[in-house]
């Protein structure tokens, strides 16, 4: 017990530190592989501590590999650092951005990183101090909000030789993330045709965007004979100059998300059987560009519990009357019902999340229990098709507050986000220590992974020739 308290009080004596870091990152906000700032600081800062650091990995400039120790078992722990284009904000209960169109944290992935550097940090000065073997890896990943940069990692084995992998994301609620998550194809749909004046000579042209259009029509014919948990969204990026002009080029962006890899592969070639159709019809042709793919994450039972014990161990974020308040302020800019459906959606009342900011640890939650598929996507899913994985979620932010939304960003980078931060730092540091101490859980983990996928090895679900964004 001495040598846990030895860690949490190293994280205590840290945590101005850490808290500048995820400051400082907040704001310098960076979208998706141009997370420069971010990378940099928290890879300089690592191999400053004495980590093996490896900058560039998989082609990607901002994605990194810290590493300390020696030997097995070989732990990771995940990092993002990625902002969100166009949320830009103060942090007041106000909307009011710093610079208007700018990037901002809308998901608290300025705290995601920090409290996973902060963990690793903690575990080198244990480690070293007592001789302990084992090897811990960060992982710096650029892009998770486009689903992408944990892809290309795993695509170029970053991610091999692990014995466990371990994460989170910035919530509402303490809680662990047990539920799986949806796979996901992310794909651009453009239809060449031929330009012409739309009143003189109408027939002398092919439209593109009726091809745009007819497609949009079939899928939504097709979305009565796929799973009913399957998600398909689309937006239109191009359609055209001015009416008076047959498009001779338009374009849709679809997502195509459903609880099985499997599920989406099917889902997608129905799609894209429907986009050739509608080519057919309109007397255009059909480009098919996939941006990115993923799959659902896959959470490991052995490491969960432990993680959840830790957190409990740890304690809830502490917050005071000045969190309460402003977590108050947020919440009264919110629309009627949010609160109530965030609370509906967790299966909680009010008093039993302590208040308008989770102030307890719970064991399973609505939505993030196992057994259940979040709606959303994460290429963690990846991770954890490749290695025993397990996440948390933290309050970072009140109640009912939902990610990508200014209050968010407001949120993550006030004293709630990292008080939060800070109790994630003490339980994954804590997790990983039990697993570098305890082979037998190590073991266990693993034999529950192979039973899980059955023994199957991963599939990048992203061709060789798709690169990663330079731009």
């Amino acid at each position: 017990m001495i040598e846990r308290n030895n860690i949490l009080s190293y994280l205590d004596d840290q945590a101005p530190f850490l808290i500048s870091i995820a400051t400082d990152i907040w704001e310098h906000p960076q979208p998706g592989f141009k997370e420069t700032y971010a990378a940099t600081l928290i890879g300089d800062t690592l191999h400053n501590a004495g980590f093996r650091l490896t900058t560039a990995v998989a082609g990607i400039a901002t994605a990194l590999v810290a590493e300390w120790g020696s030997g097995a078992p070989v732990i990771g722990i995940l990092g993002e650092y990625d902002a969100l284009p166009g949320l830009s904000q103060k942090v007041i209960a106000q909307k009011e951005p710093i610079e208007p169109g700018a990037p901002g944290h809308a998901c608290g992935h300025n705290l995601l990183g920090v409290a996973g550097m902060g963990a690793a940090l903690a575990l080198r000065r244990f480690m070293e101090d007592h001789g302990i073997e084992g090897t811990v890896r960060y992982f710096g990943c650029p892009a998770e909000e486009s689903l992408m940069g944990k892809v290309f990692m795993a695509r170029e084995n970053v991610f091999a030789g692990l014995d466990a992998a371990l994460t989170w994301h910035p919530m509402c609620v303490n809680t662990l993330w047990a539920a799986s998550s949806a796979a996901l194809n992310s794909f651009k749909l453009s239809f060449h045709g031929r330009s012409a004046h739309a009143g003189s000579s109408p027939d002398a042209g092919r439209s593109a965007l009726d091809a745009v259009m007819l497609t949009d029509v079939g899928v939504n014919y097709l979305r009565e004979h796929i799973t009913s948990d399957a998600r398909i969204h689309c937006v239109v990026t191009y359609g055209g100059e001015a009416p008076n002009i047959v498009p001779a080029y338009a374009q849709s962006f679809y997502y195509v998300r459903a609880p099985k890899r499997s599920q989406v592969e099917q889902i997608y070639e129905r799609v894209l059987n429907v986009a050739r159709g509608a080519a057919l019809m309109t007397d255009t042709t059909l480009e098919v560009e996939l941006v990115t793919a993923c799959h659902e994450f896959l959470p490991n039972d052995v490491i969960q519990r432990l993680l959840l014990n830790n957190m409990k161990e740890v304690g809830p974020p502490s917050f005071d009357d000045d969190d309460v308040a402003f977590a108050q302020q947020l919440q009264a800019t919110l629309p009627d019902g949010m609160v109530e459906d965030a609370l509906r959606c967790y299966g909680r009342s009010s008093e039993e999340m302590g208040g308008p900011l989770c102030r307890t640890v719970l064991d399973a939650v609505g939505t993030l229990s196992r057994g259940e598929v979040q709606p959303v996507s994460t290429d963690v899913g990846d991770v954890s098709q490749i290695v025993p994985t397990a996440q948390l979620t933290a309050c970072c932010m009140p109640l009912g507050v939902p990610l990508h939304s200014w209050q968010a960003v407001a949120s993550c980078g006030s004293p709630i986000g990292f008080k939060a931060m800070l109790f994630v730092s003490k339980a994954l540091a804590l997790t990983v220590f039990d697993l570098l101490q305890n082979p037998d859980l190590v073991q266990s983990a693993r034999q529950e992974f192979l039973t899980a996928t059955g023994e199957k090895e991963y599939e990048c679900p992203i061709p060789p020739e798709l690169k990663p964004p330079t731009s």
